[in-house]
């Protein structure tokens, strides 16, 4: 296997931007992108995904995998990831990842053991999440597995509920599947991480959610609460989607919904960060004003 190219960071940061630049100025070059919402279809605005030009300009892998009522869990998209990078590789193009997933990306350069699904005792914790909240399952899975619970928000409702149930129903702790999280080998993939100031991705990601909304964000998500299937708690669940909905059903206003959903997306990107920081073989280009003519020179270089 060739040595694989990826470009992570969080949200806001430009990294889309750079790999579009990347490939338009290398032959051969094909884009991969690791985000857990944009494997959606129709849900394009609010998971900021590549333009219908960027699209036609450049080969696109890991968009619109699954209907919005679909529950798309990271085995399915492993595998669909891996299937897409055979093919590249047959046909001697070379693949540079975007990635904004941390666990996502995990699955693809750390391939790992991936738990079996029980329903039963899901549908019971979604349950319990509805009554008594994502925080009380946290408390929970701490008590039974302390690495894992460690290692997620105790508000992230959907991975904590993911945790017990693998937990409860395999008999075993969720952080005992895979090679382990908390360990990094060598792997033949170059990982090159877009880090800006704080206070500047905050400004980034204001900026973006307000486009989005220019752009008919909700006009979207009442197009998709239209939808006989409807939507599956996961996609329901996405930043600014879970915001706008809310509006929708009567709970807030517009500008109430665009702040909160300002608010838990750089609350979302801390946590991005947190995630890649973590991992050793990253290596990190400080950015001060322009991703694309600061990053471009670096993955030029690899």
């Amino acid at each position: 296997m060739n040595t694989r190219l990826v470009v992570l960071g969080p949200t806001a940061s430009g990294k889309s931007d750079v790999a579009m630049a990347y490939a338009r100025a290398t032959t051969g070059t094909e884009i991969v992108a690791i985000d857990a919402m944009q494997v959606y279809r129709r849900m394009d605005i609010g998971t900021a995904k590549p333009s219908a030009a960027d699209r036609a300009a450049v080969p696109h892998h890991g968009l619109d995998l699954a209907e919005p009522s679909d529950e798309f869990a990271v085995a399915d998209f492993t595998r669909a990831i891996a299937s897409a990078l055979d093919d590249i590789d047959r046909r001697g193009a070379r693949p540079v990842l975007v990635a904004g997933t941390g666990l996502y990306l995990r699955s693809i350069t750390d391939p790992m053991q991936l738990p079996g699904r029980w329903p039963e005792v899901r549908a019971v914790l979604e349950q319990r999440a509805v009554v008594e909240g994502s925080r009380v399952l946290h408390a929970e899975l701490a008590t039974l597995d302390p690495l894992a619970a460690s290692r997620m928000e105790p508000s992230n409702e959907r991975r904590v509920v993911r945790a017990l149930e693998v937990t409860l129903g395999s008999g075993r702790p969720f952080s005992s599947f895979g090679p382990g999280l908390a360990t990094y080998p060598p792997v033949p993939f170059v990982q090159i991480g877009l880090q800006w100031p704080r206070p500047v991705l905050a400004s980034r990601i204001a900026e973006r959610v307000h486009r989005m909304i220019a752009a008919g964000l909700v006009a979207e998500v009442a197009s998709l609460l239209d939808e006989p299937a409807g939507l599956s708690r996961t996609a329901a669940q996405a930043l600014g989607y879970k915001e706008i909905i809310e509006h929708l059903h009567g709970h807030c206003s517009l500008d109430e919904a665009i702040d909160t959903v300002i608010l838990r997306t750089r609350q979302f990107a801390v946590r991005q960060e947190r995630w890649f920081r973590r991992d050793p073989r990253v290596r990190w280009v400080h950015i001060e004003h322009d991703p694309v003519a600061e990053v471009l020179p670096v993955l030029q270089a690899t």
